[in-house]
């Protein structure tokens, strides 16, 4: 066990920042475990208990701050839950080059989104039948990623919040934790029945999390929203340029 007291303070830092974004903290949780030697089935599954844990003080958080669109996070959250399914399934067949690369477009394509997204004003969120349709394939697709990577889906939620739908980063980044609860809450049941999880080590970093978790939405109000959205830019690349180099570099096993 003392050999892996460094998850609890990587779960800490991922919390802060997962917490304050809305992205769960998966996002740098389980590069780290990759880079780590980490299987990807190991990484995501043990991220994922993270992830459940950092959504939970963050949700707690908000809800005190008035900060989660529940209508609408409550129904993004149940549209999630197929796709939870079918990721911890694949995540068995997923090799780690396949995975590195995979799961750095999704880096990505998440801070192109919100790096392009300008400051909205105050309206009524678009919540027209045309986007409801993109929020089913959307929400479905970030179950998917969510069980597959470990990181709660938070990498689609926020960008359809904040780019389709209206919400400000603001608003969204709580509804996202909110939504985050029940997505990883479903992932982490089917891997740990299908017992790709080890307990020990998710469990350090679901207290590292937790406490991250309370930590950043309590500072979140006070970060100016321009520059959270460069931060956060700016980690999703360096981290998508470290897992692309990785995948190019692990040589190709001809049968």
């Amino acid at each position: 066990m003392f050999e892996y007291l460094w998850l609890v303070p990587l779960g800490f830092a991922a919390g802060i920042i997962g917490s304050m974004i809305g992205l769960g903290g998966g996002f740098v949780i389980v590069p780290a475990l990759t880079f780590a030697g980490f299987s990807p089935t190991l990484a995501a599954s043990d991220s994922l208990f993270a992830a459940f844990c950092n959504a939970v003080a963050s949700t707690l958080s908000y809800a005190r701050q008035k900060r989660i669109v529940y209508s609408l996070g409550l129904k993004l959250a149940l549209l999630s839950i197929p796709g939870t399914i079918l990721g911890a399934y694949i995540s068995d067949e997923i090799s780690a080059s396949v995975f590195k690369m995979l799961f750095g477009l999704v880096l990505v394509s998440s801070s192109v989104y919100i790096y392009s997204k300008r400051k909205m004003e105050p309206k009524e969120y678009n919540l027209s039948k045309q986007i409801m349709i993109l929020a089913v394939g959307a929400s479905f697709f970030a179950g998917v990623i969510s069980s597959l990577f470990g990181i709660g889906g938070g990498t689609v939620f926020v960008p359809l919040m904040v780019v389709a739908i209206g919400l400000s980063m603001k608003l969204a980044a709580p509804t996202s934790q909110f939504i985050l609860m029940f997505a990883a809450a479903s992932g982490m049941i089917v891997h740990s029945l299908l017992g790709h999880p080890d307990y020990v080590q998710a469990g350090l970093l679901s207290i590292g999390a937790f406490a991250g978790g309370v930590v950043g939405s309590k500072i979140s109000s006070r970060v100016d929203e321009k520059k959270l959205r460069i931060f956060v830019t700016v980690v999703l690349a360096i981290t998508s340029i470290k897992l692309f180099m990785d995948a190019f570099s692990t040589p190709v096993k001809i049968p």
